[in-house]
């Protein structure tokens, strides 16, 4: 899989985000999307991904069969974000079996395997809106790592971890980052040090004009 974006652009009322981004995303790769708190990361990773549209520019998908439709984009991603929102009238297994319809688990693993690799066997019947923040955090971490999609998209994936499970999220992305490309959104070096290009949102926000 590769990602190639061509003069990307997104504008909100008179506001340009980001404009004229071109970039490359290659497998086995982890990109880190830098910039300090509303740079824009957050809505360039919703724009790649065609959650959210942009204002110009092209974004292609392409795989070994050739260019994947837009409309497709989704059922090559996971995604895991402070916003990404768990069915919390579920049990984790009524949201597995629910997830898991809808995407590969990945290792064809089993859910009980799957929730011993997140550290939350123990949780396995437990409603989710009865989850520390800490817990809903790792359950959507795993779902994103462990669904089989060749893109993974991060959001600040460390917010609501303890020094254990920071440590858990490093270990984690090292293991299944292999054949695919992983994007990091985060002004924290810690959560992406593994990664191996850095793309600064700020170096595509045009500057504002001084009034003389």
């Amino acid at each position: 899989m590769e990602i190639v974006v061509k003069d990307l652009g997104k504008q909100f009322q008179e506001e340009w985000i980001f404009q004229g981004l071109d970039f490359s995303f290659k497998e086995n790769q982890i990109y880190a999307v830098t910039g300090p708190n509303g740079s824009g990361k957050s809505t360039f990773l919703q724009v790649l991904s065609g959650f959210m549209p942009q204002t110009k520019g092209e974004i292609r998908y392409q795989n070994k069969k050739g260019t994947v439709n837009p409309d497709d984009f989704y059922k090559y991603i996971s995604v895991a974000t402070p916003y990404t929102e768990l069915i919390e009238e579920f049990t984790t297994l009524e949201l597995l079996n629910f997830h898991f319809k809808f995407k590969k688990i990945r290792d064809e693993i089993d859910f009980d395997s799957f929730l011993s690799k997140i550290n939350l066997l123990k949780a396995r019947d437990k409603v989710v809106k009865n989850f520390s923040s800490g817990m809903k955090q790792r359950l959507k971490l795993g779902l994103a790592f462990y669904s089989e999609t060749a893109v993974i998209l991060l959001d600040e994936p460390t917010s609501n971890l303890d020094t254990e499970g920071i440590n858990w999220y490093q270990e984690l992305l090292s293991q299944q980052r292999d054949q695919r490309i992983i994007l990091i959104s985060s002004n924290q070096a810690y959560e992406y040090e593994q990664s191996d290009q850095e793309l600064n949102i700020l170096s595509y926000k045009p500057q504002k004009q001084q009034i003389r």
